[in-house]
This record gives C-alpha cells, sequence and structure tokens, in this order.
C-alpha cells in the first residue's frame, strides 16, 4: 500500500495514458468498472496492469457492484486495490479487506458518512462532490470541520493548475484527477 501521498489518474483506458501517467509520477491508476464513457474491458485493463511498474497502485473502480464480481475482476486483473464508490457499507468494506489489500471508499465531502467510514477498515477515504465521478469542481472546506483518522484523497473537478491549491489548503494525503487531464473521454 502507497504510504506516502496519492497521486492518481483515474479513467485510464490505454497503456499509452498509464506508462505516461506513471512517467509524470502518478503512483496510482483507476482503472473503471462501472457504467461510465470511461469503462474499460477486463482484458485491456488486464495488458495494462502487466506492462506496469509493480510499485504502481492498481485500483478497480466500481459502484454498487456485487461483491463476487468485484472479487472477480480484481483477480482477474491482478487490481491490488479497488475503490468502492456506491452505497457501500462499513460491513462491505470490511469484507473487500479480507480479499483485497487496499481499499478507497468514496464519500461525498460534505455528507455525515466522513465520520461513519473514518472508523471503517477503509484505506482511504476519497472525498468527491454531490454528483461522484462527474468531474464537478466542489467545496473542500468540509474537511476543516472534521477530524479524520483515514487518510484523504481529494476528488472531483480537479485540474492541474487547482491541485496545488486544494493539497496546501485542505488536510489531504492524495489527488484524483480523471477528466481535469482529458483531451476526451477515457483520452489522458
Amino acid at each position: 500500500m502507497i504510504t506516502d501521498h496519492v497521486i492518481k489518474i483515474c479513467g485510464i483506458t490505454r497503456e499509452s495514458d498509464a506508462l505516461g501517467a506513471v512517467a509524470q509520477g502518478a503512483n496510482a491508476l483507476g482503472f473503471i468498472f462501472a457504467p461510465s464513457t470511461r469503462k474499460i474491458e477486463i482484458e485491456i485493463a488486464r495488458d495494462i496492469v502487466k506492462r506496469l511498474p509493480r510499485d504502481i497502485l492498481t485500483v478497480g473502480v466500481f459502484r454498487n457492484t456485487a461483491f463476487e464480481e468485484v472479487v472477480d475482476v480484481v483477480n482477474q486483473v491482478k487490481l491490488s486495490a479497488v475503490q468502492l464508490h456506491g452505497h457501500e457499507s462499513v460491513d462491505d468494506v470490511a469484507r473487500m479487506k479480507s480479499y483485497v489489500d487496499t481499499v478507497i471508499k468514496a464519500v461525498v465531502c460534505d455528507s455525515s458518512l466522513l465520520s461513519e467510514f473514518d472508523e471503517s477498515e477503509a484505506d482511504f477515504l476519497l472525498v468527491d462532490g454531490e454528483n461522484p465521478g462527474s468531474g464537478e469542481p466542489h467545496d473542500f472546506a468540509p474537511l476543516h470541520r472534521v477530524t479524520l483518522l483515514t487518510p484523504v484523497i481529494a476528488a472531483g473537478g480537479l485540474t492541474p493548475l487547482t491541485v496545488g491549491s486544494v493539497v496546501r489548503n485542505y488536510p489531504v494525503s492524495g489527488v484524483d484527477v480523471s477528466t481535469g487531464v482529458e483531451t476526451a473521454p477515457g483520452i489522458k
């Protein structure tokens, strides 16, 4: 598991983009298996993951997907992490931890669920806006109103121009960028 700052590029669909992101300093890559214009086929993700350095956190992104299906995809692709981006419970996070080393739980930034999942077995909390995964910017100020023990990854409308401000001004251990580094959906 990554223990320092997470720099995650999400919505990877091409090997060249994955290798380019790693060359530019990303230490985590997200592969979307939920309905999305950035959804990737299992076989393509597996081929990309095989070509990455072993120390890169490879994250499968799922939304309200059956537990067995998540585990099956993790095993097929050889992912090192999952990001649960739906209505999963604290118990779902704990159950997933018995199958995957790193579990990231996505939560809306100003949600009361932040505290609930802070006490879960999630390795990271990914804070996003009201429409998670939309790439819409949002206010990170609610992070100043809570004290969290679980490391936080900021997401939602981040771009190369806004990442620095978020890292400097909020208690985050990482960033997750997708649409902010695209020329078209899934093309980084």
